[in-house]
C-alpha cells in the first residue's frame, strides 16, 4: 500500500496536501477506501463553511458502510470537488487525486501537527492486529 511521503495523514485517515495557493486539499486514504469497498455516494461540505480540527464535516459511503469524514485543521471551506461528488468510484480508483474539498487554513502551521507518511503507516500497522 502506497502511504504518498509528500502529504499529511489524521489518525482518522484523512489526507491533507498543501496547495500552491496555500489552501489545504483534503481526501480520504488509500487505507480507507480500501476499508470501505466500492464507493456509492460522496457528501462534502459546503462551500464557506468554517470548520474545527477534528469536525465531522463530509460523509463517503460505500456498499458496505458509511463514515464520516473529518476536517485535519481548522479552515474554512474554500472548494469542492463536484467530480468526486458525481463519480464517487474516483476515490476507489485513485484515493490521493481524488480530493475532497479544500480548506483555507486558520493557521497553516496546523498542517505540520499531523502524521507523516511513517507515522500514518503505524496507525495503520497497529489497527491489523
Amino acid at each position: 500500500m502506497s502511504i504518498p511521503a509528500d502529504l499529511k495523514y489524521t489518525q482518522t485517515h484523512e489526507w491533507a496536501k498543501r496547495e500552491a495557493d496555500g489552501t489545504v486539499a483534503v481526501g480520504i486514504t488509500h487505507h480507507a477506501q480500501e476499508m470501505l469497498g466500492d464507493m456509492v455516494f460522496v457528501e462534502v461540505p459546503a462551500v464557506g463553511r468554517k470548520l474545527a480540527a477534528g469536525e465531522e464535516c463530509a460523509v463517503v459511503e460505500s456498499v458496505k458502510s458509511a463514515s464520516d469524514v473529518y476536517a485535519p485543521i481548522a479552515g474554512e471551506v474554500v472548494a469542492v470537488n463536484a467530480d468526486v461528488e458525481g463519480s464517487p468510484e474516483q476515490i476507489n480508483q485513485d484515493a490521493y487525486g481524488a480530493w475532497m474539498f479544500k480548506l483555507k487554513p486558520d493557521n497553516a502551521a496546523d498542517l505540520d501537527g499531523l502524521l507523516d507518511a511513517a507515522g500514518y503507516q503505524a496507525v495503520v500497522d497497529s489497527e491489523a492486529h
